[in-house]
């Protein structure tokens, strides 16, 4: 094959990544759950945050509106080959070079490029699938769109596999209390709905029903049977920081922990069709009270 002349090239990378770069308006403190926080050792934090930028451009990826799922999973695509080494990245764009820094972080810690690529895994199942079936359809999504976080953050620590198992669960947990915080917001804007449909189904609910003012009897008994999985997950999550042995890691872990519970205490309580459901700063100090016992 004749190598593709520059004005070949840029045509390529013009029909693959679009004419704009779709790095994000969204930062750290953006999200519901601390991101690199000071608890971090500052000598992890450019790793930190080079895995954030890189999953926060494929998740406004595959988000973008304006895009078809052909489209996404194109430039999904390519942001994977370009973090394996194995398709150059166009000059000036950021969202694709967010994979390059991604590549050389995981380099040069000697980690390996799945837990960067099993997030674009996750992100070509959002622009192909819609619905659910069944939980554990919602479980194997979550193993390649949360569950890589937690394991990047462990073994950029140097943590052993015996942590892996409940970071998992925390992982999932965190995940699936988002799902149910943007429910109605996934639905309307997305399309895209990640409550089991057979579940629905058996209280005689439509997806309709999900975008109403507030929960029908169906639809809160339906959330309650996700929560009820939801803590048997935070249930193994709680071993997790007791496991840590980098003490800034662990405290980190542990107000993860505290923050998901306390997030899951307050879906269980609130209606999170008729109204956001979030944290609060209180639940952000209290969590990092009950963090302190692992100090040690």
């Amino acid at each position: 094959m004749m190598p593709q002349s520059g004005g070949a090239m840029a045509q390529e990378d013009a029909q693959i990544w679009g004419k704009q770069d779709v790095s994000s308006s969204k930062g750290m403190k953006d999200e519901n759950f601390p991101v690199g926080s000071f608890l971090i050792s500052p000598g992890h934090r450019p790793a930190v945050h080079a895995y954030y930028r890189f999953a926060r451009v494929a998740d406004d990826m595959v988000d973008n509106t304006r895009l078809s799922p052909a489209q996404k999973v194109v430039r999904l695509k390519a942001l994977r080959e370009v973090l394996h080494g194995e398709r150059k990245p166009p000059p000036g764009r950021a969202d694709a070079w967010s994979a390059v820094i991604l590549r050389t972080v995981l380099q040069e810690r000697n980690l390996p490029l799945e837990l960067g690529s099993d997030l674009i895994t996750a992100f070509i199942m959002d622009a192909e699938k819609t619905r659910y079936e069944h939980w554990s359809e919602l479980l194997h999504y979550c193993r390649y769109s949360a569950n890589p976080v937690g394991r990047f953050l462990l073994m950029l620590h140097g943590e052993g596999e015996e942590t892996f198992g409940p970071s998992d669960a925390l992982c999932t947990a965190l995940q699936i209390v988002n799902h149910m915080q943007d429910v109605s917001s996934d639905l309307k804007q997305l399309n895209r709905c990640y409550v089991p449909l057979p579940w629905l189904q058996e209280e005689n609910v439509r997806l309709k029903d999900l975008i109403l003012a507030r929960s029908k009897p169906g639809v809160r008994r339906v959330f309650d049977r996700m929560l009820a999985h939801v803590d048997a997950l935070n249930e193994e999550a709680a071993r997790l920081p007791a496991l840590v042995q980098d003490r800034r890691m662990r405290l980190e872990a542990a107000v993860i922990v505290a923050l998901c519970r306390r997030l899951t205490e307050r879906l269980h309580r609130q209606d999170p069709i008729a109204e956001r459901v979030a944290l609060t700063k209180s639940d952000g100090l209290r969590a990092l009270g009950w963090a302190m016992r692992y100090l040690r």
